[in-house]
């Protein structure tokens, strides 16, 4: 018994020394050596495994130094790969292992040029035999309690793109908990990587692997977007400057029915972020985009955005001069590239049609975008067009991208210099529907200016836009849109670039109570005009200033040649209703050019309302206007008209009051043929209109006219105008003519103006013809002292003779209240010339040194006039003067002249050649005049519409030297 046992254990020391010595020695160097060998059979690059350690009674085994690669890359290895199996593999149906660890690992993944991966390229496996395909089993039952993954490295580079990719990940650590192939086992992972150029990864979650299901959180830190980059370049022609990126979101993933993910918590933030085009344009340049609270359902294809937040984003964007988008062509040049990458489909599937899968819903609760800035450029026009946006703030709520219900917009944004627009209220994109309150402030509308330039010859100088509106969109098709609210154009200022003159301007108009529904009805509660201001001409060749500034179109004469389109059948006319026009303090020029001498006349202080223009309530609207024809003269319209149809209803009375006639100088000469020396006109018409009956009162009174020298015109009348002028004239100096038409305005051989002229031709035929029927006599009376005014040569002053002489004068005047004084500025050249002369020449040596004075910091007084020249200073400015006002150089035999001889010479022909000015001559008598005209008006007490100034005219001094304005006196 005692041998027995003794045997059994011998027995049983040398089958654990047996093992031992097959377990710690034999099976590692037979296993080493097989490994080597098969790793030099079929690996294309040099591979080796240092050491294979196995203990057989703790079943661990452990592998050192695996190393697959040459010397330059190690294309996979590892410093320790450790197991323990566990013995109840033997009984549990499936394989246990306690740990695996995984030491300092090292993994290349290298994509080249042609698409090869090096992985797949390590190994030269011999080609196995085919095998009837067998129905999936069950997974090889494998229980893994712990997996360790410790500084684990991979380096990734793909040459493929246009920019090679390269990211390294020096330190990888990964570790799970019970990872296992048996049936809803769930094994807790977490993994975290860094690398040296940023961009960390952290990993925590659950994983199932039958079936696979996996749930966790993912975040990455600090991640460059130049790693990926190049992928997106090669798609889009983008060049990435700069760009980090960072994210974390809670995930579930379930490949039990099909793939199944959802994303929670999605945080993602970009910043900073900027791109630019291949030829280093910048295109966008953002500080900061964060979007939080999102999440994502792949089978519901459904991504709901919480919040965006983005902050001083900064882009470009221009339309090119062949009329496209910057951006539109850049992803226009990678687009003409995917013809040549579509193949031709397989014959299985070129009878096949893909089905419009379901679209993914996006779904976006809040958005704010804050301080973005927009450069915008339109190149189409001659002048490139520069208009900036921003700062920009945006704010979107519950957008849904399926569009079936409305989101809220709140835009507010600055536009140009000072311009500003908001934007708030709802819209919807399906259908296409808007409640929006459109606000703009100080919008500067030369922005227009490119636009308008192809097509008139007139620049927009200023003008400002403020509004506040409501749009209402309520379809596109067809479209119903409406406009309400109110708008204003301040400081309109438009200039004709032919002339060179002022156009159309105005201070402000104000369109207020503004309806506008599209293809119904513009309705206007009041239209204000402040200050406006037109001008109009009538050319040579009796064009005018407005026709000149449209220019033709090259399309227009084409449209001509082709045959004419069927027209389209008329639709419903736009009803359009004003409640009323206010005029305030408004002007305008007209000017006839046509005549000899050219016609122009000026009105201001245009003032007035028209009242309620309705064209589908055809009322008549009430009219006032009021104003002043060249400053002086009232003119009123008063009564009613119907615009829209004048024929049916109108009532207009127009009254012109004190015209002084020589404005209409050109009309006469034309057609008279007699220029006219004075007089003034007072017209009253009144047209009334009832269902195109015409009835026409037109009262017509000339004061005080006279007629000046013939002019030869070929349309002049032929009739004595002088004698019919003095015959019609009334004791009072006054032409009264009244001139009643009556007729059919629908009669197409009626027309008013030929009667209204027929009629004023048969009464001066029937003047001239009984003349004593039309005298009414003449008052006169005129005093030699009293007709003439005396001044001392060179002066405009009235001395106390000539002033007691104008009281004297003034009195006799209030006496005679029909009597019209008429006063003739005159000038005497040999007696006013020299004085006239001395006096500029003492003005231009004032003048002069009051200039010098200044450049030299003296202490001037506030004008030139007061200052006092020191006669050593007048020579030397007389060489300027000479030069300047002769606009010659002295005479070459003045410079053998001493200074005083030279100065004499220099100021005699300066003074002589002021003595002989026109202009002088002429200024000093319109001065005498007018000094005569103020004294009997301020102290005389006389009214100024009963003295008028005539032409100034040159005459002889008297015996004392003085210089005579003629005074005279008419009764016409």
């Amino acid at each position: 018994m005692y041998k027995g046992l003794k045997r059994a254990a011998c027995a049983l020391l040398i089958v654990v020394a047996l093992y031992s010595l097959l377990g710690f020695l034999i099976i590692p160097g037979i296993a080493l050596r097989v490994a080597n060998q098969q790793l030099a059979q079929y690996a294309t690059v040099p591979a080796r495994l240092e050491r294979i350690q196995l203990n057989p009674f703790s079943l661990e085994l452990t592998l050192w130094g695996l190393h697959i690669g040459d010397d330059k890359t190690e294309h996979l290895g590892f410093e320790r790969l450790y197991a323990n199996l566990q013995l109840d593999s033997l009984w549990s149906n499936a394989l246990h292992l306690a740990d695996v660890e995984l030491d300092k690992s090292k993994t290349e993944v290298l994509f080249a040029k042609d698409g090869t991966l090096n992985l797949a390229q390590l190994f030269k496996l011999p080609p196995s035999e085919p095998k009837p395909e067998e129905p999936a089993g069950d997974p090889f039952p494998l229980r893994i309690d712990r997996i360790e993954l410790s500084e684990g490295g991979l380096h990734f580079e793909d040459q493929r793109p246009s920019e090679p990719i390269e990211f390294v990940y020096d330190s990888l650590n990964l570790e799970l908990h019970n990872l296992s192939t048996l049936p809803d086992d769930n094994a807790e992972m977490s993994l975290v990587a860094t690398g040296p150029y940023g961009g960390r990864v952290d990993w925590q979650g659950q994983i199932s692997l039958v079936p696979f299901t996996s749930s966790g959180q993912l975040k990455i830190t600090d991640g460059k977007m130049k790693a990926f980059w190049p992928y997106v370049r090669d798609a889009v022609p983008l060049v990435l400057q700069e760009g980090v990126m960072s994210l974390s979101t809670d995930y579930r993933l379930s490949l039990t029915e099909g793939t199944q993910l959802n994303l929670d918590k999605i945080w993602i933030k970009v910043a900073p972020f900027a791109i630019k085009a291949p030829d280093n344009r910048p295109l966008v340049n953002l500080e900061v985009l964060e979007v939080s609270d999102s999440s994502l359902d792949l089978v519901k294809q459904e991504v709901l955005i919480g919040k965006i937040h983005s902050q001083n984003l900064e882009t470009w964007a221009a339309r090119e001069s062949d009329g496209q988008l910057d951006w539109q062509k850049l992803f226009a040049s990678e687009a003409k590239l995917a013809p040549k990458a579509e193949e031709k489909p397989a014959p299985d599937q070129a009878e096949s049609t893909d089905e419009p899968g379901k679209p993914w819903v996006v779904k976006l609760r809040e958005t704010q975008l804050r301080g973005y800035k927009v450069h915008l450029a339109d190149r189409v026009p001659k002048d490139p067009v520069q208009l900036e946006l921003g700062p920009l703030n945006l704010d979107l709520k519950d957008f849904d991208s399926r569009g079936e219900t409305p989101f809220n917009l709140s835009l507010d944004t600055g536009l140009g210099k000072q311009g500003k627009v908001q934007a708030v209220g709802q819209v919807q994109l399906k259908p296409t529907t808007a409640k929006l309150q459109v606000q703009t402030r100080d919008v500067d509308l030369r922005v227009a200016q490119a636009y308008l330039s192809p097509f008139v010859r007139l620049e927009l100088r200023s003008g400002m836009l403020d509004s506040d509106l409501n749009v209402d969109l309520k379809s596109t098709e067809p479209l119903a849109l409406g406009i309400t609210g109110r708008a204003l154009v301040n400081q309109l200022h438009t200039l004709d670039t032919i002339k060179e003159r002022d156009f159309v301007r105005w201070q402000q108009l104000l369109v207020d109570g503004l309806n506008y529904q599209h293809g119904d009805s513009l309705n206007i509660d009041k239209v204000s005009l402040n200050q406006p201001y037109a001008r109009f001409i009538i050319n040579e060749d009796l064009t005018t200033n407005a026709s000149d500034l449209v220019i033709k179109q090259p399309a227009e004469a084409g449209v001509q040649a082709t045959a004419p389109a069927k027209p389209e059948p008329a639709g419903k006319p736009l009803g359009i209703r004003i409640g009323g026009i206010d005029i305030k303090d408004g002007s305008a020029n007209f000017a006839d050019f046509s005549l000899t001498p050219n016609f122009a006349t000026a009105i201001q202080q245009l003032n007035g309302e028209i009242g309620t223009l309705d064209n589908r309530n055809p009322k008549p609207a009430k009219v006032t206007v009021n104003g002043k024809v060249d400053r002086y003269a009232p003119v009123t319209i008063k009564g009613s008209l119907n615009p829209f149809d004048p024929l049916d209803s109108l009532d207009i009375a127009t009254s012109f009051k004190r015209v002084e006639l020589t404005t209409l100088t050109p009309y006469s000469g034309k057609f008279a043929g007699y220029r006219i020396r004075k007089g003034r006109l007072n017209l009253d018409l009144h047209y009334q209109i009832e269902k195109g009956q015409l009835k026409a009162e037109n009262h017509l009174v000339l004061e005080q006219l006279q007629l000046g020298e013939q002019v030869s015109s070929p349309d002049a009348v032929d009739l004595p105008v002088r004698l019919a002028v003095a015959l019609l004239k009334d004791t009072e100096g006054k032409i009264d003519i009244s001139l009643p038409v009556a007729g059919n305005l629908n009669d197409p051989q009626f027309s008013v103006a030929p009667i209204v002229w027929q009629t004023l031709r048969n009464l001066v035929l029937r003047a001239v013809q009984a003349p004593f029927n039309f005298v009414a006599g003449l008052v006169g009376g005129s005093s030699e002292d009293l007709g003439q005014v005396p001044f001392p040569a060179g002066s405009s002053e009235l001395d106390a003779e000539a002033q007691k002489s104008l009281d004297t004068l003034a009195d006799a005047l209030k006496k005679r209240p029909t009597l019209r004084l008429e006063v003739e500025g005159a000038s005497a050249k040999t007696a006013d010339g020299p004085l006239l002369a001395e006096q500029r020449l003492n003005r231009e040596f004032q003048s002069t040194y009051y200039k010098i004075a200044q450049r030299r910091g003296d202490k001037v007084p506030a004008e030139a006039s007061q200052i006092e020249v020191p006669d050593d200073e007048k020579a030397p400015m007389l060489e300027g003067i000479y030069r300047t006002r002769l606009k010659q150089q002295p005479p070459a035999e003045w410079k053998d002249l001493d200074s005083d001889q030279r100065a004499a010479k220099l100021r005699e022909a300066v003074l002589v050649s002021w003595a002989q000015s026109d202009l002088l001559l002429r200024q000093l008598g319109q001065a005498r005049a007018a000094s005569i005209k103020d004294y009997l008006v301020d102290r005389g007490g006389l009214a100024d519409d009963r003295i008028f100034l005539l032409d100034v005219s040159l005459v002889e001094p008297n015996q004392a030297g003085e210089v005579i304005s003629p005074l005279h006196l008419d009764s016409e």
